[in-house]
């Protein structure tokens, strides 16, 4: 048959008797599907929202709370609490040295005997006593500061009752 042609009827006939002799089982016959094409605008509306998506990222990376922009934020913000971190760790270290002058192992008599004397409010008859001004700390003027040093010591041991 290779090189002949056939007529349509010829050809139809042929086909006749292949599908009587054949017995063909109907569910072996694969048709062709035609596949339904979605529509344009759904791919523009996936488009546009991954646009919009995007969009919102760049915005957040430049002026969101962790972006660009409040980076500058951030680090005067780290540098203002690690210098009042160093401040009250100063200060801790303030305290537990006066705290550890109190310990009974290394207590330190000189230390006890003014902080006595300040708690008591009383002084011995050999110390010399300067007033301070609690609010400015320098001393705090007084008339007695205008007498002779002999004066003094006589008022000083008139009203100390010695």
């Amino acid at each position: 048959m290779t090189g002949r042609v056939m007529s349509a009827a010829a050809l139809n006939a042929l086909l006749m008797a292949c599908a009587l002799d054949c017995r063909v089982d109907s569910r072996s016959i694969v048709m062709p599907t035609r596949l339904k094409r979605p529509p344009f605008w759904r791919h523009l509306a996936v488009t546009a929202a991954l646009f919009g998506f995007l969009g919102y990222l760049g915005y957040s990376a430049l002026n969101g709370q962790f972006g660009i922009e409040s980076r500058e934020d951030l680090l005067a913000d780290i540098t203002l609490l690690e210098a009042r971190s160093n401040a009250l760790q100063a200060q801790i270290e303030s305290y537990r040295h006066r705290a550890s002058l109190f310990d009974a192992r290394k207590l330190d008599p000189d230390i006890l005997d003014e902080r006595a004397r300040e708690l008591l409010n009383m002084a011995n008859a050999n110390d010399v006593i300067v007033m301070v001004d609690r609010e400015n700390g320098e001393p705090s003027s007084s008339s007695l500061l205008a007498l002779p040093e002999n004066q003094l010591t006589s008022i000083i041991t008139a009203t100390s009752g010695i």
